[in-house]
């Protein structure tokens, strides 16, 4: 069985899920060919993870690209995404990410939209720390709908942001309330989920995000709400850590092989 060439761009902690679940034989369908990551002792690590694979660990993104991978795994930040995705998908290389919020941009997204369909490539949005998308996208197709997106962090995570204050540590507060362009302006690396469910459902201008912390709360809780004249639904999502991002990489990867598909 020939095997479809996979890359990984971003060689953090969600890098090494997707790697213990390739040495695991759950990628049984892809090869490892490359990696990349700004701080190149990363690469060189998530490349040598790898068991058994010919996988090379590049300078550049260009040199990445040289390769011409039949995916590539985005786990970097909606900016990363932005400086590649339009040459990859050129490239023929389809991609797998998670920062999805840099689609929030309408502009970048139609480009992006517009690329992949003169390739015949595609991009897949991995489900992050949340689900539903499915429902998400049924009920936006029955007309007429809203929806909000609510979420719970500890102050600790927005440290580094506008909105942090010593007080946080001590007051529960909401701390943002607008739209998920907003909210992704704000929190560049923090709520790719809010575009995502915006993105599967009324769109990023529409999507109400609102965002509390609290004091001493560990992980996130993600709230996602849609309803229209004859549903309501409901998809609450608490993660302690971020290992279900990286995991569900791994169920995106898979579900494009499988013959049945989720």
């Amino acid at each position: 069985m020939k095997k479809h060439t996979l890359a990984i761009v971003g060689c953090g902690k969600l890098a090494h899920i997707i790697v213990d679940a390739f040495n695991q034989d759950m990628l049984d369908c892809y090869e490892l060919v490359a990696t990349y990551s700004r701080t190149k002792q990363k690469a060189i690590d998530i490349a040598e993870k790898a068991n058994g694979a010919n996988c090379k660990a590049c300078d550049s993104m260009e040199e990445l690209l040289d390769i011409k991978p039949n995916y590539i795994v985005e786990t970097a930040s909606p900016a990363s995404l932005r400086e590649f995705a339009i040459l990859a998908l050129k490239n023929g290389s389809s991609i797998v990410t998670l920062s999805i919020g840099a689609l929030a941009d309408k502009s970048f997204y139609e480009e992006v939209q517009k690329v992949a369909k003169e390739n015949n490539t595609r991009v897949h949005l991995a489900s992050g720390a949340i689900g539903g998308f499915d429902v998400l996208r049924t009920v936006a197709l029955m007309g007429n709908c809203t929806a909000t997106f609510d979420t719970e962090k500890g102050p600790n995570s927005l440290k580094n942001t506008a909105v942090y204050d010593e007080m946080l540590q001590t007051d529960r507060r909401q701390v943002f309330n607008g739209d998920a362009v907003e909210a992704i302006e704000l929190f560049p690396t923090r709520v790719n989920v809010a575009v995502a469910a915006a993105l599967a459902s009324v769109g990023p201008q529409e999507m109400k995000v609102s965002m509390t912390s609290t004091p001493g709360f560990i992980g996130d809780d993600h709230r996602i709400e849609i309803r229209n004249d004859q549903v309501h639904a409901v998809i609450d999502v608490y993660s302690s850590t971020a290992q279900i991002a990286g995991w569900s990489v791994v169920n995106t990867l898979r579900n494009i092989t499988s013959p049945i598909a989720f």
